[in-house]
């Protein structure tokens, strides 16, 4: 039987008549829940650990050109101490949408929020996982970036940050307490930390297991580190991505048309002064000039290359000291769990909301197919189950988070998600029948950064995708032969046989999830204005607008 709030569906579905049984796969099967008891006791406390933008080159236990310079012990703790993954991919890796399919368990096409900019709200009447945990007698609380418009349910606290749209400040801001607005002064990583420390030990209670969605802003655009951080590698220069130069040569449509390059950093990223006096649309004007194509941030005499470097240097040296402040702050939740006696029983998740670009192909940002933005660090640490040191390298997407926290906690549910439970995954097992592929669906354009709209369909070895909004351009890689995705091989002779089973598969694909729709049908929805994610007054400028000099 289906929840009632499976009848929340998108008006996108709705509107092309399709059942949720049709594109569901079935309900994971675990124990029930029963009365608080024996099983309520020994069921584990759970962590999720959110940072946003935290992309797997930044976290030193994968390795990455940044690792000695830029260690994250932290983070790597949780790997050497549990299980670190490999292959977790994003089905549209962009904040909002992401975070709704983890919430749901479901694709944007079901859940109903496809994009960040005229997105509008995440819909609440609809099932969630933090719901079923508290129905189940979890005790449960959020801290930090929600970023879905409306108030979050299934949380018996929260606090969550409440201003520019919800993307929240990095210092003093601006946080929804329970329903209040209570501005807080100091740096938002280190804030976020306090409160759920201080609700784990004064907030909560003992008798019973709790879940909390830890949520840092860090290490999201605009790239302000705590002060201690911001000289701490002025004497370094700082190693360049080995695709820092891509030309974007058989691509020139698709990665070569973008507002997310070098190119477009804006005077606000760089930290330059601001001129005194300025206000409204002179200063948002000021803010983001750089962010369009005839825009260039960069000291006077510096070459094209020297300008370019410039930025990068300035860009990633400001984000890897706001990942450094998350991996301090992980560490003060670590310490707390292990002065308290909890990390026994404590799930410890790590994630992101989708990966990043950290100069890999002369961008910043996300949105696209490509790996380095699909790809979403991913480790668990659960000395109960999981062998510490342990790697696995099957394909896991965020619609598979929820089911599994389920599992793992032994709540059973109704609600129909598309993900799977991967559970025995961390018990070294993987399921029989196991994914060897995901889809994946971009929507949102041209703003922000002018990304193509596109889907298509990542197995272990290659990525296939169709970019369609006002182009049709199909793009293949061979993720083994060319791993930095240099190579179009989609008019490449030798692979027209495997382009031609890919986009069977995909098509399949598109079929089991319910999103096989028109073209003309999916660009109505890159199209649709949604709403804004937070209620503005009528007057108030919009920064698009400013931006694109339409503003009236």
């Amino acid at each position: 039987m289906t929840s009632y709030r499976a009848l929340f569906l998108s008006p996108v579905l709705l509107l092309f008549g399709i059942s949720l049984a049709a594109v569901m796969h079935e309900p994971i099967t675990t124990v029930t829940t029963e009365s608080p008891s024996k099983r309520m006791r020994e069921q584990p406390n759970i962590i999720y650990i959110m940072a946003d933008d935290l992309t797997t080159q930044a976290i030193s236990a994968y390795g990455d050109i940044y690792k000695d310079i830029a260690p994250t012990p932290n983070m790597d703790r949780l790997a050497a101490e549990g299980m670190l993954f490999n292959d977790v991919l994003c089905t549209n890796a962009i904040c909002g949408p992401s975070r709704a399919a983890i919430l749901t368990g479901k694709y944007s096409h079901l859940n109903g929020y496809y994009k960040n900019e005229n997105g509008g709200k995440f819909n609440v009447d609809q099932w969630t996982f933090p719901l079923a945990f508290q129905e189940a007698g979890y005790q449960t609380a959020l801290f930090g970036k929600w970023h879905l418009g409306t108030d979050p349910t299934g949380f018996d606290a929260y606090k969550f940050h409440a201003n520019a749209g919800q993307q929240g400040t990095y210092w003093d801001p601006l946080y929804n307490e329970n329903g209040e607005q209570v501005r807080e002064k100091g740096y938002a990583t280190n804030l976020t930390t306090d409160f759920a420390i201080d609700w784990m030990s004064e907030g909560r209670k003992e008798n019973a297991p709790f879940l909390m969605l830890l949520q840092y802003k860090a290490p999201h655009r605009p790239w302000e580190p705590d002060g201690k951080y911001e000289k701490l590698w002025d004497d370094v220069e700082m190693p360049y991505p080995a695709t820092f130069n891509d030309t974007y040569e058989g691509r020139e449509l698709t990665a070569g048309d973008t507002e997310m390059t070098m190119e477009h950093l804006s005077r606000r990223d760089m930290k330059l002064e601001r001129p005194e006096g300025l206000t409204g649309v002179d200063k948002i004007r000021w803010d983001f000039y750089g962010a369009k194509n005839d825009e260039i941030v960069q000291p006077e005499g510096m070459t094209a290359e020297e300008g370019r470097r410039w930025r990068y240097q300035r860009y990633i040296k400001d984000y890897l000291a706001c990942v450094k402040s998350v991996d301090d702050n992980i560490g003060r939740v670590l310490d707390y769990l292990d002065k308290h006696d909890l990390a026994e029983n404590t799930i410890v998740v790590l994630t992101s909301d989708q990966g990043f670009y950290l100069g890999d192909h002369g961008f910043f940002d996300k949105r696209f197919i490509y790996e380095e933005s699909l790809r979403m660090p991913f480790m668990v640490r659960y000395p109960k189950v999981v062998k510490a040191g342990s790697v696995n390298d099957d394909i896991i997407t965020n619609v598979d988070f929820a089911p599994t926290l389920l599992d793992l906690a032994g709540i059973k549910t109704e609600e129909e998600m598309q993900g799977n439970s991967f559970a025995a995954m961390l018990y070294g097992k993987t399921p029989r029948k196991w994914r060897q592929s995901m889809y994946y669906h971009y929507y949102e354009f041209p703003f922000w950064h002018h990304v193509q709209p596109h889907y298509g369909i990542r197995t272990q070895r290659y990525t296939l995708a169709h970019f369609y909004y006002n182009i049709d351009k199909w793009e293949l890689y061979d993720n083994q032969e060319d791993p930095d995705q240099l190579v179009n091989r989609i008019d490449d002779p030798a692979y027209q046989e495997i382009r031609q089973k890919l986009e069977a598969e995909l098509k399949d694909l598109m079929v089991e999830y319910g999103n096989n729709h028109s073209l003309e049908e999916f660009r109505e929805i890159s199209d649709k204005d949604f709403g804004s994610i937070v209620d503005k007054p009528e007057n108030e400028e919009n920064v698009e607008d400013i931006i694109n000099n339409k503003q009236k």
